[in-house]
C-alpha cells in the first residue's frame, strides 16, 4: 500500500499534512507519536472512514495495487482493507458465530457449509476458536474484553482482506489478553499487511518490523523499527521515544 502527498482535514483542522510512506506487504507496521498526532487519522484514511466524519476531507493518493482507493467504492475498498479499533465492536444481538458470518452473508455467501467452514477457519486464525467452538450460539456479549477483540479480528478476517488496520486494539485489554493479541499480529503478518497504531513503544518494538514517527500531523521519519528505536535519524524522534515529551 503506497500513500501519496496525503493530506486530511476535520473542518478547518489540517490534521495530516502531506504524509508519503509505503506499506510493505505482508509486514507489520507500528504508527507512534503522541495523542492527537495524527495517527488514528493516518489509519482511517486508509480504507476510507475518514471521510464519514463530518466536515471532513482528504487531498492524495492511498494505491492499493497500483489502484487508487478514492477512485473506488468506499464498501469495496474496506472489503479488501479490515479495520479492528479500540475498544471491541461485536454486534451485541448476534451470536459468536453470526458475528463472524455477517460479512460473508454480505458478501453472497449463502451455504451453510461454507459459512461454518468460513467461520472456523476465521476463529483459528484469531486464535479463538478452541475457547468458543462450544458455544458459537451464544451471544458475542458473554465473552470476556480479550476474546471480543479477538472475535473482531475473526470477524475482519473472515472476508479474506489484503490489508488489516489496527488501531490501538490492546490498549483497553488487560497485559494476558495484549499478550494474545500482540502473538496474533506476529502470526497475521506472514499472510497479510499489517498496519498498527499503538501508544506502548514497547509493543512497536516487540511486534513491528518497520516504525512510522508521526508528530503534528507530519510523518517525521520512518524506517526499521530497531533502527527506530536504536538509531533515529531525527532529533525529535529521539525525544520521544526517551520520554523528553509525549
Amino acid at each position: 500500500m503506497s500513500v501519496q502527498n496525503l493530506h486530511a482535514w476535520y473542518g478547518a483542522q489540517h490534521t495530516l499534512k502531506d504524509i508519503n510512506i509505503h506499506l510493505e506487504e505482508k509486514m507489520a507496521t507500528a504508527i507512534i507519536g503522541p495523542s492527537g498526532c495524527g495517527k488514528s487519522t493516518f489509519i482511517r484514511c486508509l480504507n476510507r472512514m475518514h471521510e464519514t466524519a463530518p466536515y471532513a476531507k482528504v487531498q492524495g493518493q492511498v494505491k492499493l495495487a497500483d489502484q487508487d482507493i478514492y477512485s473506488l467504492d468506499p464498501v469495496d475498498v474496506r472489503r479488501v482493507v479490515g479495520m479492528v479499533f479500540q475498544k471491541p465492536n461485536p454486534f451485541p444481538t448476534m451470536s459468536i458465530f453470526d458475528n463472524v458470518a455477517v460479512g460473508l452473508r454480505l458478501g453472497g455467501i449463502r451455504r451453510q457449509s461454507e459459512l461454518r467452514e468460513r467461520v472456523e477457519q476465521s476463529l483459528q486464525m484469531a486464535a479463538l476458536w478452541d475457547e468458543v467452538k462450544d458455544r458459537l450460539n451464544k451471544p458475542a456479549t458473554a465473552l470476556s474484553g480479550g476474546q471480543q477483540q479477538r472475535l473482531c479480528i475473526a470477524r475482519a478476517l473472515a472476508v479474506e482482506p489484503d490489508v488489516l488496520l489496527m488501531d490501538e486494539p490492546a490498549s483497553a485489554l488487560d497485559p494476558i489478553s495484549t499478550m494474545r493479541v500482540e502473538e496474533l499480529v506476529q502470526q497475521l503478518k506472514n499472510d497479510y499487511t499489517v498496519v498498527i497504531v499503538t501508544h506502548n513503544m514497547q509493543q512497536a518494538a516487540r511486534i513491528a518490523d518497520k516504525t512510522a514517527f508521526f508528530l503534528q500531523g507530519e510523518l517525521i521519519e520512518f524506517g526499521e523499527t530497531t533502527t527506530i528505536f536504536t538509531k533515529p535519524v531525527d532529533s525529535r524522534t529521539e525525544d520521544y521515544i526517551t520520554g523528553r515529551f509525549g
